[in-house]
């Protein structure tokens, strides 16, 4: 049995769906990044696999690598991402001591807030100024 284009595109299919529905049911932070992960080498396998593949009949190797280039960006971009989420994640569950992202609702706390300090009355500015000169 030979694997052809659709073996290939049933994978990423499957792979792409399980990633989906890890990143609408779960609710821990990681686990979601996971998912990401998981749909961006499903996006991966489906470029490499046009490019083993190509549509355009008589293609060379050579200008089949089209999909290894954008599977190579796609890469970058996912150590990009993971990199970023994981300090976001990282530095979430040392202010909140959670991951689970239904307890993330507001992006700052109330009791981090301080109240901004009152600036002076126009009044004792203007009196202040006039008693330099």
């Amino acid at each position: 049995m030979t694997t052809s284009l659709s073996h290939y595109l049933t994978l990423a299919a499957v792979l792409f769906t399980i990633g989906a529905i890890g990143v609408v049911v779960r609710r821990n932070a990681l686990t979601i990044l996971m998912s990401i992960e998981l749909m961006l080498n499903a996006a991966n396998l489906t470029f490499v696999a046009f490019s083993r593949f190509p549509l355009k009949p008589g293609l060379t190797p050579e200008a089949a690598m089209g999909g290894h280039a954008s599977a190579f960006f796609v890469i970058a971009t996912a150590a990009a991402e993971a990199a970023v989420g994981l300090a976001i994640v990282i530095a979430v569950f040392r202010r909140r001591e959670t991951t689970h992202v239904d307890e993330l609702t507001l992006i700052r706390d109330a009791e981090i807030v301080a109240e901004p300090e009152a600036a002076p009355a126009p009044a004792a500015h203007a009196h202040a100024h006039a008693e330099t000169h």
